[in-house]
């Protein structure tokens, strides 16, 4: 592979997609999908640490100058299957964190993720590109936000009460961010689209 595969921004990259199989692990340790209060409190740390990743990595690709075809592709995969897998982790487990009406929170999030991914793949074929907006980064940011909430809720609930509530309420906010910039993603895509 080339030498850039290896650069510190990729690593963290890799680190990124390796933590979601711990965050796995977190809610498994009892055997079962269970989310005891150390479980969550073992989660968040993980998740936190990749979400810094996510930050870091493309800092330090930008000022070091270390940016590679690799480390754009990963980097947005990186941050989908944490989300994904987080919001599908709070949905299933036994506390039922997401449920009910939030449930299409995270619908759309996965919904919207799935669909821009495909208009990317498709984009490319075209060799036409879409930037991401400040406003998509910002989406980003929240909904890291509402799952550090969500996986830590019922855990952190008895330290600081309302956190689950808090992290339905940014999952909601995110929700609508996330609709949004998927429409300014399709918008600005449908011009490279000629039939």
């Amino acid at each position: 592979m080339p030498k850039r595969a290896f650069n510190l921004p990729n690593i963290l990259t890799y680190a990124r997609i390796l933590a979601v199989p711990l965050i796995v692990l977190c809610f498994f340790l009892e055997g079962s999908l269970r989310s005891s209060e150390f479980a969550r409190w073992s989660a968040l740390f993980i998740f936190l640490a990749a979400s810094i990743t996510d930050y870091l990595d493309g800092y330090i690709a930008r000022s070091w100058r270390q940016t590679s075809n690799i480390g754009k592709m990963l980097d947005p995969i990186a941050d989908k299957l944490l989300i994904a897998t987080c919001l599908l982790l709070l949905a299933a487990d036994t506390a039922r964190t997401i449920a009910g009406w939030t449930l299409w929170a995270a619908i759309i999030i996965l919904c919207r993720e799935i669909l821009v991914s495909g208009l990317r793949e498709y984009l490319a074929a075209l060799e036409a590109s879409v930037p991401v907006t400040q406003l998509a980064k910002w989406k980003t940011t929240i909904q890291m936000i509402a799952v550090a909430f969500l996986l830590v809720g019922p855990a952190a609930d008895k330290i600081v009460p309302y956190t689950t509530e808090a992290g339905i309420v940014l999952l909601w906010v995110s929700a609508l961010v996330t609709l949004y910039t998927g429409y300014d993603y399709f918008r600005a895509g449908l011009r490279h689209i000629e039939d």
